[in-house]
Formats: C-alpha cells, sequence, structure tokens
C-alpha cells in the first residue's frame, strides 16, 4: 500500500456552525432538539455531522485557535493510520477482500478513539483529502475517505434521533425517497433502503424535531458573514421545508411559526420585486442568482465587517452606516411563508398568493438542484 503523507499544513475547515441569528428577532422558544453534539463521551467541542468547509488559502486570516486545533487533530489522524497500517501489515490486501478489509479496520480502530477525538480531527482529515486530491493518488484518497465516513457514522448514532435523521435526510438526494423516510420515521422507525440501494435502520423521531433541528442548523449558517457551503444549505432548507409540509398544518400550523416579529429587510426587499414582475424564466434567473450567492445574496466578504439588522421596513433607507444584510436562501423561504400565511389567514388569497406560491415553489427547486 502506498506511503500515506501526513504532513500538515494549513487548515482547509470551518468551525461548527454554532452561532446563532440575534435573540431579537425571534420569541423566547423552549428547546427540544439536540444540537450536533454527540451523547457518550463528551468531546472537547461539538463536531459536526457534516464535513467542514474550507477557510481559504491566506495564511494571515486563520484563527490561531483553529490552527492548534487542526495540529491537535492531524496528530490523532497520524496516530489512527498507523494502527490501521500496522493491522494491516499481515493481511492480503489483493482483489475484491481489499476494501471490505479497510472498513473493517477503520471501525475497529475508530471505535476505541471516537469520544476522545480532538475538535480538529475532522478539519485535519479534510486537509490530508485535499492533498491527496491534488496529488491525484486515489489509494490515499480512498483510505481517507473511509476513516472519514467511518467517524461520521460513529459520531451520528451517538446523536439524538432526529439529529440522525436529519444527516441522513442530506444524504438522499430523490425527493420520493427523502418523502419515504419521514414516514417511516414518522412511523417508529425500521428498515429503509436509501438511493443507492444500501438498507439501514433508522429510528423514530419527532418530525417536529426534525424540521427544528435543520432550521436551527440554518439559523447557524445563515447568521454568519459568509456561508462557506451552500451546497449544505440547499440541503437543510429542504430537509426542514418537507418535514414542515409532512406535518400536514399547511402555512397555518402553529408548528411552523418561528416567532419572528418583524420581516427580514433584506428578503422583504428582494420579495417585493419579485412580486413586481411576471413569473417566466426571467424571474427565476433572479431568484436563482441570489440562491447561489449573488446579487442581493452576495456573501460579505469582508473581514471584522458590521452587518445592519436583518429586520426592517421594505424600502427603508440604510441610515446605520453598516452594510446591508445579505438575502438568506432560509430567511427567504420563510418569508415567503410568513406572507402566505397572512394572506390566507385573512381570506384575501387572489393573483398575488398565486405569485408567492410560484415563488415559493420555483426557489425550492432551484435549491434542489443545488442540493444534489
Amino acid at each position: 500500500m502506498a506511503t500515506l503523507s501526513l504532513s500538515l499544513t494549513p487548515p482547509s475547515a470551518v468551525l461548527p456552525y454554532l452561532t446563532r441569528r440575534p435573540a431579537s428577532n425571534l420569541h423566547p422558544r423552549v428547546s427540544s432538539r439536540g444540537t450536533l453534539v454527540c451523547l457518550g463521551a463528551k468531546p472537547k467541542t461539538p463536531l459536526p455531522i457534516a464535513s467542514p468547509s474550507p477557510l481559504g488559502d491566506d495564511p494571515a486570516k486563520w484563527d490561531p485557535a483553529e490552527c492548534d486545533a487542526l495540529l491537535r487533530g492531524g496528530e490523532q489522524v497520524a496516530s489512527v493510520l498507523q494502527e490501521m497500517l500496522t493491522l494491516m501489515e499481515g493481511m492480503e490486501m489483493n482483489g475484491a477482500f481489499a476494501p471490505v478489509a479497510v472498513e473493517l479496520v477503520a471501525q475497529g480502530v475508530i471505535a476505541k478513539r471516537v469520544d476522545e477525538m480532538e475538535s480538529g480531527f475532522l478539519m485535519a482529515l479534510d486537509y490530508m483529502i485535499q492533498l491527496a486530491q491534488k496529488d491525484g493518488d486515489d489509494e490515499r484518497n480512498s483510505l481517507l475517505e473511509v476513516v472519514k465516513q467511518t467517524v461520521l457514522d460513529h459520531l451520528t448514532k451517538k446523536c439524538p434521533p432526529h439529529v440522525q435523521v436529519v444527516g441522513l435526510l442530506c444524504q438522499t438526494e430523490k425527493k420520493e425517497s427523502r418523502h419515504e423516510l419521514l414516514r417511516r420515521v414518522a412511523a417508529g422507525g425500521g428498515l429503509f433502503e436509501n438511493d443507492k440501494g444500501l438498507k439501514c435502520q433508522i429510528p423514530g423521531a419527532n418530525l417536529n424535531d426534525i424540521a427544528n433541528q435543520a432550521d436551527d442548523l440554518l439559523e447557524s449558517m445563515e447568521s454568519r458573514p459568509t456561508i462557506p457551503d451552500r451546497k449544505l444549505l440547499a440541503r437543510l432548507v429542504i430537509v426542514r421545508e418537507e418535514a414542515r409540509n409532512m406535518m400536514g398544518g399547511g402555512l397555518l400550523d402553529e408548528r411552523n411559526d418561528r416567532g419572528l416579529n418583524t420581516l427580514p429587510q433584506a428578503e422583504v426587499n428582494f420579495l417585493s420585486k419579485l412580486v413586481a414582475l411576471k413569473p417566466g424564466k426571467p424571474l427565476e434567473r433572479m431568484i436563482s442568482d441570489v440562491m447561489h450567492g449573488k446579487g442581493e445574496g452576495a456573501d460579505n466578504a469582508e473581514p471584522n465587517s458590521v452587518l445592519e439588522p436583518p429586520t426592517g421596513i421594505s424600502g427603508r433607507e440604510n441610515v446605520t452606516g453598516h452594510k446591508p444584510h445579505p438575502v438568506r436562501p432560509g430567511m427567504f423561504l420563510e418569508t415567503v411563508s410568513k406572507v402566505l400565511g397572512g394572506i390566507y389567514a385573512n381570506n384575501t388569497s387572489g393573483i398575488t398568493a398565486q405569485h408567492l406560491e410560484w415563488v415559493h415553489q420555483t426557489t425550492l427547486k432551484i435549491l434542489q438542484d443545488m442540493a444534489f
């Protein structure tokens, strides 16, 4: 087997998304959901189910604390790989048995260490994977990917049921399969066959907890000046919306109310532009651009900049001197749903309601294409 390169240079991952939107925009809500902190022996900092995302190539912008975590995590990755290589030295690694042998060894080694892993373990692992891909070393990349997936599987099993389900939904490409998974989960769990024909045992979970968990993660990601992983963001929006739709209460279901006192200014301004135009391809392109982080949805790339509060009145001039808050996919759909709910509650549905329904469905279609 090829010798593994374990050298560590700059980090290529961000820490888990753990911040939230300003509390002033939300009514107090009793938390019924777990975060991505795994049960069992508590790690030094929460480990994400999803893979971390790149930080960038400018060393001047790296956080020293993250660099330190990366180095500690790198030492653990090196130790895990060394133990795996030692165990595989006496094995026959040719033919179809090789992938199975690697997975079995990874399961045994990681099971002993998963509760003691540093917060930078996945950061270092992701960087090593990127190095292997740049070097064109498929064998090294394959081994590292097996280690990464094994770690994520162990962490997922230690998390609460609804957190596990969110992770499974984010890996399920077909809409019909996600709906079937949600139905099985709501019915108490059981055996489920995914898109790729693989069967797995899924837990039972509450649909409302699933939607709220996805919403919490969206809040954490969208409150940041930049979104490093829009594919993951799109998947979380889809999971939240489909779990809410499955509950059956529709837009007026009180369980879907996040408690927004004031609609967010950036999203309202963008929605005002959309309803002034006729549905069609040009309007779809406008929505697509914003969902992909262009135009009104562009990230604020300047470091240490201050964003203006996300709530306000449509059309109000920016007098704070702060940069305008970008339109975010999760909050945009939340705004559309809130406006639609108000229209239906007052029995004033008409052409505007139809237009908003078109915007809602078109946005979901665009996010589906982004996510998978």
